[in-house]
């Protein structure tokens, strides 16, 4: 059977190739571009199965707005895709407010917004599945893109949140983690202007690396395939999926270090708790905010 999607940011990269391939095989696909006149090949060739609507993720009223009229229009929405987002390089001390304001307002916030714009309608329907494209750089991190990566840590935290409360409704969520590919990621990237202290450090390095020396192996058409593929099948949607060799090889080495790291820490962390004796004594006495205080920091 065919499936509507709502896929965000489909003017190029990532989300052009899931439009095409969704309206390939006869499904439908509302999509979302700052450019409300964007796609123009892909809506002369599928007229009744393309809607393309002008949406600014900066604004949360303006995509809680396209997310209830989607939802309204369509009836059913099968697969939302969280896929807008852009990326700046430079030093984070040579970032300016309005790069930190930015980023936070489209990869972050804009993100936020739409799945929680969805969540009613998704559990009012019974259920249903979204892809929040988020990056291996949720969970590495290379010198130079600061901001980016705290966009990214910060969705896939709150993803995971959400996953657990909504699970129960029958909503899906998967965080897709592609390695760099061959997309207009890189032409798209704001860049900060050098600053000199920063000439012999590995954002320099990396600086050189984009303008050219960087070999790219990530396909974004075999990743594509992969998140249709995973969409299809019908047992429940991982976590996440790494899409890539580099992807894969970093996150394993992040994930490795950070793993080593807490267990060399085991004891210092055992030893920060009260003792049993001193639980059992706290607890024979009156209720004290300070002692039992359990919310996270």
């Amino acid at each position: 059977m065919s499936k509507t999607w709502f896929i965000t940011g489909v003017s190029s990269g990532i989300g052009r190739l899931l439009a095409e391939k969704a309206l390939s095989r006869g499904d439908h696909v509302i999509g979302t571009s700052r450019n409300g006149n964007a796609l123009p090949d892909l809506r002369e060739r599928h007229p009744r199965h393309l809607r393309i609507v002008g949406l600014d993720l900066k604004d949360p009223a303006a995509v809680r707005a396209a997310v209830d009229d989607a939802f309204g229009r369509a009836g059913h929405i099968d697969v939302l895709v969280s896929n807008a987002g852009y990326g700046v390089f430079g030093a984070a001390e040579e970032t300016d407010d309005r790069q930190l304001r930015d980023i936070i307002d489209v990869n972050l916030i804009g993100a936020i917004a739409l799945i929680r714009s969805a969540l009613p309608h998704l559990r009012a329907q019974g259920g249903g599945r979204l892809l929040q494209i988020s990056s291996e750089g949720g969970q590495c991190a290379y010198p130079g893109f600061s901001l980016y990566h705290a966009t990214k840590w910060g969705v896939e935290g709150f993803v995971e949140a959400v996953c657990q409360e909504v699970a129960a409704f029958g909503i899906e969520i998967t965080l897709v983690e592609p390695g760099p590919a061959r997309t207009d990621f890189g032409v798209n990237l704001v860049k900060t202007a050098p600053t000199p202290a920063y000439q012999d450090t590995p954002v320099q390095q990396l600086r050189d690396g984009l303008d050219g020396s960087w070999v790219i192996k990530g396909d974004p058409d075999r990743m594509t395939t992969a998140m249709l593929e995973m969409v299809d099948r019908r047992e429940p949607l991982p976590r996440r999926l790494v899409l890539g060799a580099d992807s894969y090889a970093n996150v394993r080495q992040a994930l490795s270090s950070r793993l080593s790291a807490l267990e060399a820490q085991r004891a210092v962390a055992l030893a920060a708790d009260f003792t049993d004796s001193e639980l059992a004594g706290l607890q024979s006495k009156p209720a004290s905010r300070t002692a039992v205080d359990a919310r996270p920091a």
